[in-house]
């Protein structure tokens, strides 16, 4: 009786890790299959990201906990405004520009996991250099503005979707995300999933990976 006790009190704490593990997710967003990417009309005003005041972040996590996280750059861009609303735009992340910013810089760990996430394991770097997001539309959720697009990181090409906010000021306008959560696995890194299963439990890296975007650009 006192085994079968445990055993239920066992089961209700994983449900519970489990359960509270998912609702923290961020903006989760469920990859979809790529769609027709949009096109700037003669009316839409188009600007240039500036790419010194443009930075992607990224946090990665361990399934039992610890994470690390980082930045990558931006190395080109343009999106196109239309009444005030985006209208259409792409922007190319360079991979190899990737920094982990939990590590001291001048620590070995650091240079060991930036050369994991560069490796074929995660990012691929020497074969995908860029990863690209194309808009493929805007809606209204819960009062705000998602932006859709397509998605391309290590040569998969998927849609996606994250709430962000968009402004205009003079000649200067600004595309912030929120964080939101994609799952690795869609874009072809399995490396020590939870869901292989020769992986290690505590070992195992989250599939989920937090992404913003800081877009600023000029006319």
């Amino acid at each position: 009786m006192r085994k079968k006790f445990l055993s239920v009190i066992l089961l209700a704490v994983v449900t519970t890790f489990a359960v509270s593990c998912k609702g923290e997710k961020k903006n989760e967003t469920d990859a979809e299959a790529a769609k027709t990417e949009k096109t700037a009309t003669s009316e839409a005003v188009k600007y240039k990201v500036d790419t010194a005041n443009t930075t992607v972040t990224w946090k990665g996590s361990k399934v039992l906990g610890g994470s690390h996280n980082g930045t990558m750059n931006v190395s080109s861009g343009t999106f196109a405004m239309k009444d005030g609303a985006l209208e259409s735009g792409n922007f190319i992340i360079d991979i190899a520009s990737l920094k982990v910013l939990d590590i001291p810089a001048e620590d070995e760990g650091n240079g060991k996991l930036k050369g994991h996430l560069l490796s074929p394991d995660f990012f691929d770097a020497s074969a995908h250099g860029s990863a690209a997001f194309s808009v493929t539309g805007t809606s209204e959720k819960d009062g705000k503005t998602m932006i859709e697009g397509n998605l391309t990181l290590k040569g998969v090409k998927k849609n996606i979707s994250f709430p962000a906010t968009v402004s205009m000021n003079g000649d200067q306008a600004t595309i912030k995300s929120e964080v939101f959560t994609i799952n690795r696995t869609d874009f072809g890194m399995q490396y020590g999933s939870s869901s292989l299963a020769d992986t290690v439990k505590d070992k195992a890296i989250s599939d989920d990976v937090e992404l913003s975007v800081s877009l600023t650009a000029t006319k």
